[in-house]
């Protein structure tokens, strides 16, 4: 393993419990621990506890950050109440995926937010936000300070060893409240990439190892697990959470992305609203689908799709499901060259292999809502 990737506080636990490191976008991360499928059907029946330090953690407050941040991104964040949270897009003059993102706001004033964008988007994300920030606005990283884990599954809420403000069960879908875990002070965010119920942990850097062996003490007798990157793909992709670099990126639009619910063009202004309106009149060119394949057959990311004897497009992520025993997968295809329930043909490793063309998502697991998916 090369000695410049980056670390977070938690990295001497996960090699102590075994995990498989591997470099993710520069950092030194698990992909399991004993098995994928092993944590993945944790997290589905019981609960699964995840590493996502890695990711960015930026708080932007100061006179104008209201009015700022609603014409950085794509959704309206004028209705987004305090102690509550919204998936959000940012995008550039072209309408190109820049990120995607989730903004917390925080009780403390209307100019005070903090958003958690993608780990290998951190400095491009800050080197945009401080470019078009106006004069008065702070933007600070504070991905060092902060850690961030995720503790996603059925039986989420029963065995976080926490207390919050008014109870865990009070907090809503893309709610957040103060408390504590394992007696630590955190932020107990009810979001999450699993598809599940659960929660995303904001704790100090210095006392994050404290909550992380609490939550597994508390919580590993009764079935829940350690889980890595494996496992968090997996189930993502389970519950079509978008992927950015993968289904996303700098030359894919909101519309094409099956994101077209985060953009809100009458709220005013934004960057990347005037071409976005474009899209949305003329309709996007290209759609992402789902795809089941037979067991045996996982088409990876970039494999080719054909539709009769053209091809129209390419798998953005794929992985084996061992919760739904088949290889699934999300593709970007023409518009209108595949349909629910036609039938495909996905590149193998060299050969074509039929495939069906599915509703999106390929499963709907505990999480409250369906209606706002989360970053990774």
């Amino acid at each position: 393993m090369t000695a410049s990737l980056a670390r977070t506080p938690l990295y001497d636990r996960h090699v102590a419990l075994g995990g498989r490191m591997v470099d993710f976008g520069g950092w030194e991360l698990p992909q399991q621990y004993t098995s994928i499928r092993g944590e993945h059907i944790a997290v589905r029946k019981v609960a699964g506890l995840f590493d996502i330090s890695h990711m960015g953690r930026v708080v932007v407050r100061g006179p104008g950050a209201a009015g700022f941040v609603q014409g950085l991104v794509t959704n309206d964040v004028s209705r987004l109440e305090p102690h509550r949270a919204l998936y959000a897009l940012m995008c550039r003059e072209d309408g190109g995926v820049l990120d995607d993102l989730v903004i917390y706001r925080s009780a403390d004033g209307p100019d005070d937010f903090l958003i958690v964008v993608n780990a290998s988007n951190r400095l491009k994300d800050l080197e945009w936000m401080r470019a078009h920030a106006p004069s008065g606005t702070q933007i600070e990283d504070r991905s060092q300070e902060l850690s961030l884990l995720a503790f996603q599954g059925p039986r989420a809420q029963e065995l976080l060893p926490s207390t919050a403000e008014s109870g865990l069960e009070s907090i809503p879908y893309f709610g957040f409240r103060d408390g504590e875990v394992g007696g630590t002070k955190a932020v107990i965010s009810r979001t999450g990439y699993t598809g599940e119920d659960g929660f995303e942990l904001f704790v100090d850097s210095q006392k994050v190892g404290a909550v992380w062996d609490a939550i597994l003490e508390h919580a590993t007798p009764h079935g829940a697990l350690p889980a890595g990157l494996g496992a968090r793909d997996a189930t993502r992709l389970e519950a079509a959470l978008r992927l950015y670099g993968n289904d996303m990126d700098e030359t894919v639009n909101p519309y094409e992305a099956g994101l077209g619910w985060t953009v809100k063009l009458s709220k005013g202004e934004f960057i990347g609203r005037r071409a976005l309106a474009q899209v949305k009149e003329e309709g996007p060119k290209r759609t992402l689908v789902g795809l089941r394949t037979a067991p045996g057959d996982i088409a990876r990311h970039g494999a080719a799709v054909f539709s009769q004897d053209a091809k129209v497009g390419a798998v953005t992520s794929g992985t084996h499901s061992f919760f739904l025993g088949h290889p699934i997968a999300l593709a970007m295809v023409e518009v209108a060259s595949l349909r629910v329930g036609e039938a495909a043909r996905v590149d193998v490793r060299g050969r074509e292999a039929s495939a069906e063309v599915v509703q999106l998502p390929f499963y709907r697991g505990s999480a409250r809502s369906a209606a706002a998916p989360v970053k990774s």
